[in-house]
């Protein structure tokens, strides 16, 4: 039997390029998987991709930035299937002006957008973790994985609302953690990935030229990166099933990078 047979999941941000990699490994690990995002057109052309594969994937609208929404989604799973197992929190993004381009300087910031950037990353990982929380708390059983970043732990130039926003989804990762193993025992566990370097659609063009060679900061980070590579977005999966396994019950509040060696290389 696979450790995630029967398993009921959910992964904010299912429509994107990591959320679909993912919802795809566990769903045939056994899992019974919903994914949640805001359009109602990624999340029906996901539907097809998922029914091409024969693969019985859930989509459900969701807007994570609203705590109604997500209860909503709480309550039809877990009125539908009695629990709540697992929930990956990758909703997330960046934006333009959160961004200091080639020219520009901190002192071009919009904060506006900064703003926007953390509530997205942060907020959009909160508010859906207490909502399922409490369906968990319910069991006193279950796991929420959050989706850091390298850029958390090692801030990148130019994309410092981005980096803002994912150091502080480890230190919640850290106090939800806690929290929950504190005020309602071993049952609850919450840790976070930190993927390195991955081509998915927000990056694509920061990383590659439109010929699939690499840009200047594509190099850059591939100079970095011991393993000479981005990684795959199905890599993702056995860290991901590592952390929801039962048998990892002694394991909460760490955040586990994923990167090809990139937080350990010195440049030298």
């Amino acid at each position: 039997m696979s450790r995630m047979e029967g398993k009921i999941v959910a992964i904010t941000g299912g429509s994107g390029t990591l959320g679909v990699a993912i919802a795809e490994g566990i769903t045939k690990e056994g899992a019974t998987v919903y994914i949640l995002a805001r359009s109602a057109d990624k999340l029906l052309e996901k539907e097809k991709y998922f029914k091409e594969l024969n693969l019985d994937v859930n989509a459900m609208q969701c807007d994570v930035m609203d705590a109604n929404s997500v209860d909503n989604v709480v309550d039809h799973i877990y009125k539908t299937h009695g629990r709540i197992d697992v929930l990956i929190n990758g909703a997330g993004g960046n934006m333009p002006g959160a961004t200091i381009g080639p020219n520009q300087s901190v002192f071009d910031l919009n904060i506006g957008d900064f703003g926007k950037v953390m509530d997205l990353n942060l907020l959009g990982t909160v508010i859906p973790s207490i909502s399922f929380a409490k369906a968990m708390v319910e069991k006193n059983t279950g796991c929420i994985i959050n989706i850091s970043s390298m850029s958390a732990s090692i801030p990148l130039t130019r994309v410092i609302g981005y980096s803002a926003a994912k150091a502080s989804v480890d230190n919640f990762t850290k106090s939800m953690a806690v929290e929950m193993a504190l005020k309602y025992g071993e049952g609850i566990r919450v840790n976070a990935i930190a993927p390195g370097f991955f081509i998915a659609d927000q990056n694509r063009t920061l990383l590659l030229n439109e010929d699939g060679s690499l840009t200047a900061r594509g190099q850059t980070i591939i100079n970095n990166t011991p393993m000479k590579r981005f990684g795959r977005p199905e890599e993702l999966v056995s860290t991901i099933l590592w952390l929801c396994d039962d048998h990892s019950s002694f394991i909460t509040g760490i955040v586990v990078p994923i990167d090809g060696g990139f937080s350990a290389f010195s440049g030298v």
